[in-house]
């Protein structure tokens, strides 16, 4: 029930601070929890993340004013977070498929986006493997692409599908993926699609190295096609592993994804039986 309750205050300081300069940082300290740690495990509970989940909600609220009130609209805009008339329509636009000018003039239908709210239910209960493995640092050589959270879940595996096309698997096969938010808690996230470094070898054009230090790894091996297989074993992670565990809490911003050689597989990694593994550091608390 802890995520029950930690998602449910989050929800409950966005909206009472919904007009409001509101953080990802801000919403995790009134529910006191790291805002890395927290960002997560809300996009993966609630299927966005916190930066969008306010948006839609302002421009839900948006949308009503415009209906109810005779309100300006570029007071609505400064109302919900918007400092010009010209950032609001475009926004306003994207999300009701409308403009502002012409909710004011003519008769149109606007999408609303509610508060979540909490539904209890009993999950868990199943078996989850898992290891802790001190692994010392090692360096990687990786293309390098910087993703905002919004979103990442169908930007990363189009990033893979891109590098494969683009020839540069031929300098960099992808036996890791790995995550890299140091600050732990920012919009943003490197990926690195990457190999372990040779350093008698010349770094390409167009690759980096990244040295990912000593930890202690939480490994969870995944079965399956990819990525579903991947991403359903990282939202257990998240929202029932961590939180349920009692001596152990994120380390750093660092995750990893390890991959076996999909030649070895039928299907490659759309096999049923492809393997691979996440490693997520942890420290004792």
């Amino acid at each position: 029930m802890e995520w029950m309750s930690i998602i449910g205050n989050s929800i409950q300081y966005m909206e009472d601070h919904i007009t409001e300069d509101i953080t990802v940082e801000r919403v995790a300290n009134s529910v006191g929890v790291s805002s890395f740690y927290f960002q997560k495990g809300f996009a993966m509970l609630c299927g966005f993340t916190v930066s969008e989940y306010i948006r839609n909600r302002r421009l839900a609220l948006a949308g009503n004013d415009l209906l109810v009130t005779d309100a300006k609209i570029i007071d609505i805009a400064m109302k919900y977070g918007y400092d010009s008339p010209d950032s609001f329509t475009r926004a306003f636009t994207r999300f009701h498929g409308v403009t502002p000018t012409s909710v004011r003039k003519e008769e149109v239908l606007l999408k609303s986006f509610a508060p979540l709210k909490i539904k209890i239910s009993l999950e868990g209960g199943y078996l989850m493997d898992y290891k802790i493995v001190k692994k010392e640092a090692f360096t990687v050589i990786a293309n390098a692409k910087i993703f905002p959270y919004e979103g990442a879940k169908e930007r990363v595996p189009q990033f893979w599908q891109e590098h494969f096309q683009s020839g540069k698997g031929a300098a960099v096969c992808g036996l890791y993926g790995i995550n890299l938010d140091l600050e732990m808690g920012q919009e943003n996230f490197e990926y690195l699609i990457a190999d372990p470094y040779n350093p008698q070898k010349e770094v390409p054009e167009g690759f980096v190295t990244r040295t990912i230090p000593a930890f202690d790894w939480a490994v969870f091996p995944c079965k399956g096609p990819m990525p579903t297989a991947l991403q359903d074993v990282n939202t257990k992670i998240y929202t029932e592993w961590l939180p349920a565990l009692k001596q152990y809490e994120f380390a750093a911003g660092y995750c990893v994804e390890y991959y076996d050689d999909p030649t070895k597989y039928e299907k490659g990694t759309q096999d049923e039986n492809y393997y691979c593994e996440i490693w997520i550091p942890v420290k004792k608390k």
